[in-house]
């Protein structure tokens, strides 16, 4: 562990080293092996530090077979005897206090309620633990974010220690590691002791604040999403400008927003609810209209048209409502729309004639795929054809 210097002092923010070497991986990234370094790589869900070497980008850091690679954007000219890293403070510091406010909510859930937490991820904005339950209540999480938040303000010591799995017992972890050998172990006195490689701050109090945000069930688990630290002012500035947006859109106070905001929905609905009555009316005229321009063969009436980027669904309510008219008819209609052909075929109550057939042999025209039954069918398909040639062919099968 001497070559890991973000473990002997995770606010190492520039160091010097020596380039042991550099050269390809297997797909052809470059990458540089240093004698020590204060670069964390990837792992225990924690992701890498970013930064440069003797201003080369460092963008991303491993941890292969024991030697820690950094991926840097160009390789090195020429190596010297010393080079200079530099750590992305701001990022590096984010990630401390994510990481060690995971480590006091896990600990509160498991304190107040016997929660454990099964995994953790730490992700650009927000992050995630998985408790092992199928339900959490708002009472239940606000205790555990009380508790978490209790142990912030106490500024207890964050303390790390090197041990092994045989001396784990001296401990009251939390819960046991799955590595074996030299474990190491960080540590809120009288609080949480969990073994993990991450970096934390050295004290409860940097970690600034905890706010649960949102969770979801998934499957036989619980997934609670929150911030820790800078990222909860971040959340506050984010969701404070769309309060005052929404105060500004909606007129109202920000303590009337919530009825505010239920007001223009319930309106919202009415609108349209009064629009898809509008809608429905109108095609009840226009179904009218249909049936005066139909032809009739003495025994049916066959109600035809080819429209433009109709919905299927207004379709079927057109053709519904054509037969529901006319009950000796038969409604076929046909909608053209970016390159597609829709179309749907009805039957009136006193027509004997099966749709489902009739879609049967419409379909393969246009290479389309449908469904229905004997009274009403539609589908759809490719534009190889004319939607009149379409309407032609099935009016000329109906007939025949």
């Amino acid at each position: 562990m001497e070559h890991k210097l973000y473990y002997k002092d995770p606010y190492t923010k520039t160091f010097s080293s020596k380039v042991s070497y550099q050269k390809q991986d297997e797909s052809g990234r470059w990458y540089a092996v240093l004698s020590e370094t204060a670069f964390y790589p990837t792992g225990g869900g924690q992701p890498h530090d970013t930064g440069t070497i003797d201003g080369i980008e460092v963008i991303d850091v491993e941890e292969v077979d024991g030697e820690i690679r950094h991926y840097i954007e160009k390789p090195f000219e020429e190596v010297g005897d010393s080079v200079t890293g530099v750590i992305d403070w701001e990022r590096r510091f984010d990630h401390m206090q994510q990481h060690a406010g995971q480590h006091i909510l896990s600990a509160a859930f498991d304190s107040v309620l016997g929660f454990e937490t099964i995994s953790f991820h730490l992700g650009k904005e927000t992050l995630t633990i998985d408790l092992a339950i199928e339900d959490l209540s708002e009472e239940q999480a606000s205790a555990a974010e009380a508790l978490a938040n209790s142990i912030i303000l106490e500024n207890r010591p964050i303390e790390t220690k090197w041990t092994t799995d045989s001396e784990l017992h001296q401990y009251p972890m939390r819960k046991m590691p799955k590595v074996a050998g030299d474990i190491r172990l960080v540590i809120i006195p009288d609080f949480d002791y969990n073994g993990c490689g991450g970096t934390h701050p050295s004290s409860t109090g940097q970690v600034g604040a905890i706010k649960i945000l949102d969770w979801e069930r998934q499957k036989k688990k619980v997934r609670v999403q929150f911030v820790c630290g800078n990222r909860v002012l971040t959340q506050l500035d984010h969701k404070q400008k769309v309060l005052l947006t929404m105060t500004k859109l909606l007129n109202a106070p920000e303590q009337d927003m919530e009825k505010a905001a239920f007001r223009v929905l319930e309106h919202n609905k009415f609108l349209e609810k009064s629009l898809e009555d509008a809608r429905d009316a109108l095609l009840q005229f226009e179904a009218k209209e249909l049936i005066q321009d139909c032809q009739s063969d003495g025994k049916v009436r066959f109600v035809t048209k080819v429209m433009v980027n109709r919905s299927m669904q207004e379709l079927q309510k057109l053709a519904k409502s054509t037969v529901g008219l006319a009950d000796d008819s038969i409604a076929i209609l046909v909608s053209e729309s970016d390159g597609r052909l829709q179309i749907v075929a009805a039957r009136g109550s006193q027509v004997n004639v099966s749709m489902k057939a009739i879609m049967g042999e419409a379909l393969p025209l246009i290479n389309g795929k449908g469904g229905g039954n004997d009274v009403m069918a539609q589908g759809g398909g490719e534009a190889i054809i004319s939607g009149d040639t379409l309407l032609q062919k099935v009016v000329k099968n109906l007939i025949s």
